[in-house]
């Protein structure tokens, strides 16, 4: 059980394994291998320059995917904790999908960026917006009125994570750190928890949650391997209470 008191102020990582329990697929999902193409070989700046028609039809197929699918109750039981503990919980998620706001969540932060949201090549003042279209093949690729061309507002491979100030001044004040989902080995999220490890004060109290063991377990004080949809809304429910908790025992309860 996960207990959060009435002062505590909570961290909540979200990586790929929520939405796969949505259906949405993850990068790796794609086998390796789209249309003749790594994917990381469409989600580049080099790619970008090389051929934006190709990466546009990547995530255009990424989109009409992530449009059938619905939030899980893992999403749903954030979307709860965030009416309850207001500013006080920083929702971080690397995933692109828009789950949580679908859940009802106000607060999140897109490191990665948002699948349904599109800027201007050359970051202009009227960049990043909404944005759901699907680009088909040999059409003509959108414009700016400054005349740059309009990409996918996502972090491509060799580019700076978004709002990571933000991010690490939240790390910087939790006294409880939570990821749900993510493999550990993505930088610089995969380090997240060795910095709320190290706050000044005390050192927040660090859990995991998904289907996987991570590759950073090392770093977490106890470890819940299971689907998050099964077990976060249980250990929410019980937080409801904010009754003050002891830090668990880090020897004892890793994994």
């Amino acid at each position: 059980m996960i207990e959060i008191n009435a002062t505590d102020r909570v961290f909540v990582l979200t990586g790929a394994g929520i939405s796969a329990e949505s259906g949405i697929p993850t990068f790796r999902d794609f086998k390796g291998l789209w249309r003749g193409v790594r994917p990381e070989d469409v989600a580049t700046p080099e790619a970008w320059a090389r051929d934006p028609r190709i990466v546009w039809q990547f995530y255009s197929e990424r989109r009409r995917q992530a449009l059938t699918c619905k939030p899980n109750p893992a999403h749903l039981a954030l979307a709860g904790l965030e009416r309850q503990l207001g500013e006080r919980l920083f929702v971080c998620t690397q995933n692109v999908d828009n789950l949580h706001e679908q859940a009802g969540s106000k607060r999140v932060v897109h490191m990665h960026g948002e699948l349904f949201k599109s800027r201007c090549e050359r970051n202009c003042a009227d960049t990043p917006f909404d944005d759901e279209r699907v680009y088909r093949a040999g059409e003509e690729i959108a414009r700016c009125k400054c005349g740059g061309r309009i990409r996918p507002h996502v972090c491509w491979f060799g580019e700076m994570p978004y709002e990571l100030d933000a991010i690490f001044n939240a790390l910087e004040n939790c006294t409880v750190f939570i990821t749900v989902g993510s493999s550990g080995l993505v930088e610089p999220a995969a380090s997240f928890a060795i910095w709320a490890g190290r706050n000044t004060g005390a050192p927040a109290r660090r859990y995991y949650i998904g289907a996987e063991t991570p590759a950073n377990y090392v770093y977490f004080d106890k470890c819940f391997v299971a689907k998050a949809g099964e077990l976060l809304p249980a250990l929410f429910r019980a937080e409801n209470n904010v009754e003050p908790s002891a830090s668990p025992s880090r020897a004892s309860s890793r994994r």
